[in-house]
């Protein structure tokens, strides 16, 4: 027991065929990399799960959202920017200089 793994279980994961919830859970991974990337990474979990809805898969959001944290997706939403600077003209009283 070189590896901690007994005789029969080695055989038994040697002759194993990969399961069918673990074929969807890889194509559905793939098709969630595909919209974040698809979409510059500003895509979450509720967005991409209506995209799986479109193309017919049956998941849930939360199922797509522990995906994206297992393959460390996170959406990265920035706030536009804004220019904020004084307006001049406006009609409000200007405040009396005190300091003279």
């Amino acid at each position: 027991m070189t590896l901690q793994v007994s005789r029969s279980r080695y055989y038994k994961w040697r002759i194993e065929k990969i399961g069918i919830q673990k074929l969807r859970k890889a194509a559905i991974m793939k098709r969630i990399q595909y919209h974040f990337e698809d979409h510059h990474k500003r895509y979450g979990s509720p967005k991409i799960t209506l995209l799986l809805h479109q193309e017919g898969y049956a998941i849930s959001e939360r199922t797509v959202s522990v995906y994206m944290r297992q393959m460390k997706l996170r959406s990265v939403v920035c706030k536009t920017y804004r220019v904020q600077t004084t307006d001049s003209n406006h009609d409000h009283p200007i405040a009396p200089n005190t300091l003279n």
